[in-house]
């Protein structure tokens, strides 16, 4: 079987993005450009990944970590100089090469899989991915002979008024065999516009040597669009976006609105899912079967198990068990832990905090470093008080026990099973179980008050003008 290798150009700084990350880290639905591209190569199987780096270096190592080799290019001298430098990895070696941009987040998989088989098909020793668009400016041109055969590939900024006409362009992305593409990038020559040294001249080195150089027209130019700037990557996006959302729906999931549904690359949906307009579903969230994600609702790297529903609120980091509810107008902050049928109301925050089954809490509260069990009712205005001022400390209370309104719960606190808050409090130590805590002052009623308030006579004043009025 012949062996399959891969060369990603990653080492431009990308200037128009006119931006402080560099080019290929810009996300594009939730993904670094250059993660999108070396996810669909490992889609084919490949024996080794390459990719060439250079601004930026340390930052694509960091994003894409050990998936792939890599190889510096020091200095910016062209597509041909980039691929040139993975020779120390991949010369010599039998197979077949892909070289793909970084900056190139909308090929599929398929259509590597694609160019790959028609490759060996034809037994080129090279074969270029092309496309037709009505609009060509900026690509390099696919320029055939009476035949059809590929006779060279010309660059925007290189090509004669004929030439600019044609509207077959070169993606970018090719197939090469190996040992023939290292051979050629020691014979080509930057005596160009740009004094550059192209990949793309190989293929007259590869004709003048009478070689088979072929190109497959792929289906859909939209995969082709590099990102050189922030429109383009608003559109890249736009697209991804699109082919995410159509994926979904196919699968079952009922997207209300799907011009108005943000959905990241890796985020997985059950089937039966209604997800109303609005909603920003982000990084590695899972959604179990039969939800239902309310409008404007944001939820990132979070679990959300079956029959769980999510009216206008925030999730990051946390998980819902299946049935339970949330909101509107709350959010659950890293390490939420949402038992079964438990029911978060609206306006409640929880951090690092684990609700047990059937537990309520309906409204204005804060839960924060604690953990309650299975059939609690937290009144409303509740605080957990989680934080002295350097340390945080945690508050558990047992399963069946009673949270009265407008209580504050000091922590390190142990409330036990059955126990009750009475609304009001402040507790601050441990109550037993069947016991009531009352933390608060006794009422005092001050009776003739309102005679000695200072606008009393003034309001007496005002209440007799009425009743004249009135008469």
């Amino acid at each position: 079987m012949t062996a399959k290798y891969a060369v990603i150009l990653a080492a431009g700084q990308g200037t128009r993005m006119k931006s402080k990350l560099y080019k290929v880290l810009h996300s594009v639905c939730g993904k670094p450009m250059v993660d999108h591209v070396l996810t669909q190569i490992e889609g084919n199987k490949m024996d080794q990944i390459v990719t060439v780096i250079g601004h930026g270096a340390k930052k694509v190592k960091e994003t894409l970590g050990k998936r792939t080799a890599y190889v510096m290019q020091k200095e910016q001298l062209g597509t041909g100089h980039a691929v040139l430098q993975a020779e120390q990895l991949l010369g010599g070696k039998e197979g077949v090469t892909l070289i793909v941009c970084g900056d190139t987040p909308l090929f599929t998989a398929e259509t590597f899989k694609e160019l790959f088989e028609y490759h060996q098909q034809k037994g080129a020793v090279a074969t270029v991915l092309t496309a037709v668009t009505k609009k060509p400016f900026g690509y390099g041109r696919i320029v055939r002979n009476n035949l059809g055969i590929v006779e060279k590939i010309v660059e925007q900024k290189d090509a004669s008024a004929q030439e600019a006409a044609i509207t077959e362009i070169n993606t970018g992305v090719y197939c090469f065999d190996n040992k023939e593409l290292f051979s050629a990038l020691h014979q080509i020559k930057n005596d160009n516009n740009q004094g550059e040294y192209y990949l793309t001249d190989v293929m007259e080195i590869f004709k003048k040597q009478h070689k088979v150089i072929a190109a497959y027209k792929m289906k859909d130019f939209s995969e082709s669009m590099g990102v050189n700037d922030r429109i383009a990557l608003a559109k890249a996006a736009m697209i991804m976006r699109k082919r995410i959302n159509e994926g979904h729906m196919r699968n079952g999931v009922t997207l209300i609105d799907p011009a108005t549904t943000y959905i990241d690359t890796d985020v997985i949906i059950g089937s039966d899912t209604v997800i109303e307009p609005g909603v920003l579903l982000k990084g590695h969230t899972v959604i179990g079967e039969d939800c239902v994600i309310g409008a404007h609702s944001e939820i990132k790297d979070s679990v959300i198990h079956n029959g769980v529903r999510v009216t206008a609120s925030l999730l990051e980091k946390a998980e819902m068990d299946a049935e339970s509810n949330i909101g509107p107008y709350s959010h659950l902050r890293p390490k939420a832990q949402i038992g079964k049928k438990v029911h978060i109301g609206n306006f409640v925050e929880i951090k690092n905090a684990q609700i047990g089954e059937d537990t309520k809490v309906g409204h204005l509260t804060y839960v924060g470093d604690a953990t309650l069990g299975k059939h609690i009712n937290v009144g409303c205005g509740c605080v957990f008080v989680n934080y002295d001022g350097k340390n945080k400390h945690r508050t558990t209370v047992g399963d069946y026990s009673f949270i009265g309104s407008a209580s504050n719960m000091i922590a390190p606190l142990e409330i036990a099973d059955h126990a009750y808050v009475a609304a009001g409090s402040t507790i601050t130590d441990d109550v037993e179980s069947k016991d009531m805590a009352i933390a608060r002052g006794r009422q005092v009623n001050k009776k003739g008050y309102y005679d000695r308030y200072p606008c009393a006579e003034k309001a007496l004043e005002e209440e007799t003008k009425g009743r004249k009025t009135a008469n």
